[in-house]
């Protein structure tokens, strides 16, 4: 058994695990690194799902997640806008080896591979490090940054898993009383994700079928058709993302088991497994056999029956949730009466009978919408979304430090699904864009506490924000603007600027600053001259010469932005961008003069 003595223990390689380790390193805390797997990221690397959702918006592109995507861009020539469900889409494999040389790039940084946590250690109501299989590890702060929040019931900390009813927190969504679907799908469903192939002229190898197979598959793409199901989750090289909610691979099937103990786990991972499998099979069999599996996407390890065309593990949903400070709840994540954004999250804070402060507590920015998965079919919850940019986008919101923080526990952070936030609200607050950054906030919360030898509840916010937004490395927006981009000369002064006066935030979440013009031009660029068809606000297309149907026009720029809306029906026009045949959109990134 090795014994280790560090400032920052993280455990857990998933996105916020990963994001916490590397920004913890960066502001000089001594870390440890513990994970399952080899690969770093979990949902958007080891769990496949290399087609993240939300924060796509130029302005939202800010801290660890902004960075990752820049990297990408610049690693993948292909460029990231292959298909539908995401403006990002890259090879998982990429996408591990950008989080392994940043962390081989931080000589504070200690990564061991291959352990799960065996025991957390406290000191009456302070968690003081964990056992794992062969290492001892002593922190003065641990992160938890597991996938299901597998430190909570080892360090008896107070956890939620699965419903709460209305009744809780008066949350407009939430049912009223206990029925079939809260019973039977405690959590939303896991999805074990896996890569297919086009083979093109050649015969993809046969993909065999399980015998645990009963699902009717075929009415996955009964509404979209072969062509647009597959390049739902389209990547470079002819490959596809497959994770599907309808009649698909999604699998919530006793989840229970996830937490009772390793074996029931496991026992769950192979069932899950077994459908996805099955999935791949039956969309070979309708499809054609072009289809195949693509056998080199993963890497096989001992600990995971994954690997090959499968992920490493399931693409987890949901997790345990921490009892926290403060539970983020449907409510806190959903637009204000008549704005485009939800209200940010006030802390008061008691000095005396009489000197009151009312602090803004935002650490990290989402804006996805709330997305429920249940193989059952969905449920009804109330909207959070707008058109912007041509399309349909989530209003932002923002993560309370509190709900980071357990209730009466000290020494330990949470930075992954088991932040304290109701099952309804996780659907918005799950996403890998703001979970990475979650992990950023949690990582250089615990540098903080080092520094200042104080406990995570007693660390003044307002450190922790200005920490963030004056990173060396990723500087992170707290507070969400549509239209001010993080390269603009005034960015952080705006963000103090509310931090200061957040009675003053603007409830359509802009800034009174004009628009700063686009960045430069992506490689895949071009020039493409049409009429501009305005078929509705926020809704518009290109009619060109080109064969097909009439493209969309979309952007993540607020100074695009701000031009579409400007434009008239029926005028010539020239846009430059990158043209998605998955998605029949153009990405604008300029409009020709």
């Amino acid at each position: 058994m090795e014994h280790h003595a560090v400032d920052v223990l993280v455990v857990g390689g998933g996105a916020g695990g990963t994001a916490a380790a590397i920004q913890a390193s960066r502001r000089g805390a001594k870390t440890l690194l513990v994970s399952e797997f080899s690969w770093l990221g979990g949902m958007l690397t080891s769990a496949g799902v290399s087609c993240p959702d939300g924060n796509e918006l130029l302005a939202f592109q800010t801290g660890i997640w902004g960075e990752f995507l820049r990297e990408l861009q610049r690693r993948q020539i292909e460029g990231l806008d292959h298909g539908w469900v995401s403006f990002f889409d890259y090879e998982p494999r990429l996408g591990a080896q950008i989080f392994a040389d940043w962390v081989a790039d931080l000589p504070n940084l200690y990564w061991i591979i291959g352990e799960t946590p065996q025991e957390v250690l406290r000191q009456g109501d302070r968690v003081v490090g964990v056992r794992f299989q062969n290492h001892t590890v002593q922190a003065q702060i641990t992160i938890d940054g597991t996938e299901l929040g597998d430190l909570l019931p080892l360090a008896d900390i107070p956890y939620r898993w699965g419903w709460e009813l209305q009744s809780e927190w008066n949350e407009p969504s939430a049912p009223t009383s206990e029925n079939e679907l809260t019973q039977h799908y405690p959590v939303q469903a896991p999805t074990w994700v896996v890569v297919m192939r086009d083979f093109g002229n050649a015969t993809a190898p046969a993909i065999a079928s399980s015998a645990a197979a009963s699902t009717n598959f075929a009415a996955a793409w009964g509404n979209y058709g072969g062509e647009k199901f597959l390049n739902y989750g389209r990547l470079p090289n002819n490959r596809f993302m497959i994770n599907w909610p309808i009649h698909g691979n999604d699998y919530g099937e006793g989840s229970d088991r996830l937490i009772k103990s390793e074996a029931t786990r496991r026992e769950f991972w192979q069932a899950a497994l077994e459908h996805s499998h099955s999935f791949a099979h039956s969309i070979q069999q309708h499809l054609g056999q072009q289809y195949g599996l693509a056998t080199d996407t993963f890497p096989k390890e001992a600990n995971s029956p994954g690997g090959g065309a499968f992920a490493l593990h399931p693409y987890y949903r949901e997790s345990r949730r921490i009892c926290g400070n403060r539970t983020i709840c449907e409510q806190d994540i959903l637009p204000i009466a008549k704005g485009q954004t939800a209200a940010l999250p006030m802390q008061i804070f008691a000095h005396s009978c009489v000197d009151v402060e009312s602090v803004c507590e935002s650490i990290a920015v989402g804006n996805y919408a709330n997305d429920h998965h249940y193989p059952s079919g969905e449920i009804q919850l109330q909207p959070k979304s707008l058109r912007w940019g041509g399309r349909w986008t989530g209003t932002p919101f923002t993560i309370p430090y509190s709900s980071l923080i357990p209730a009466s526990i000290d020494g330990f952070l949470a930075c992954e699904k088991n932040i304290s936030v109701s099952h309804i609200a996780n659907g918005a607050t799950r996403l890998q864009p703001v979970v990475l950054g979650i992990g950023q906030a949690a990582g250089m919360a615990a540098a903080l506490c080092v520094e200042q030898g104080c406990q995570p509840r007693d660390l003044s916010v307002r450190s922790l924000q200005e920490a963030l937004l004056t990173d060396k490395s990723a500087p992170a927006a707290v507070i969400p603007f549509y239209n001010l981009v993080p390269k603009h000369p005034d960015w952080l002064t705006w963000q103090l600027r509310y931090l200061n006066y957040p009675e003053s935030y603007p409830n359509n979440g802009c800034c009174p600053l004009p628009c700063q013009p686009s960045s430069p031009l992506s490689k895949q660029a071009q020039a493409i001259a049409g009429i501009l068809h305005y078929k509705d606000a926020q809704d518009y297309q290109l009619v060109s010469d080109r064969p097909g149907k009439p493209l969309q026009l979309v952007t993540l720029c607020p100074a695009i932005n701000q031009q579409l809306l400007d434009l008239k029906h029926q005028q010539p026009l020239t846009v430059i961008g990158k043209v998605n045949q998955a998605g029949n959109w153009i990405l604008v990134e300029a409009i020709a003069d």
